[in-house]
C-alpha cells in the first residue's frame, strides 16, 4: 500500500437497511423521541428562550477558545 492508501474501507451510503433498523437502534428511537417531546413541553415553559439559546453558545465559544488556548479580554 501506498503512503496516500487509506487505513480504513468507506462504506457506501445509504447503509443497509439491515444494518440501520436493528431492534436495538429502534427502541434507542423511541426512547429518544419520548425524551425530546418532554424537552419540548419544558422549553415552552421558558419565557425568553433566546436567553438560554444565547448562554449555550456563548459557553461552546468558551470552551472551543479554551481548547485552542485562544486568550480573550
Amino acid at each position: 500500500m501506498g503512503q496516500n492508501a487509506p487505513h480504513f474501507k468507506i462504506e457506501l451510503l445509504p447503509p443497509h437497511r439491515e444494518k440501520v433498523e436493528t431492534t436495538e437502534i429502534l427502541r434507542q428511537t423511541n426512547k429518544s423521541t419520548a425524551a425530546l417531546a418532554e424537552l419540548k413541553g419544558i422549553a415552552k415553559t421558558i419565557p425568553n428562550k433566546a436567553m438560554l439559546i444565547n448562554a449555550i453558545v456563548l459557553q461552546a465559544a468558551k470552551d472551543s477558545s479554551e481548547i485552542e488556548n485562544i486568550i480573550t479580554i
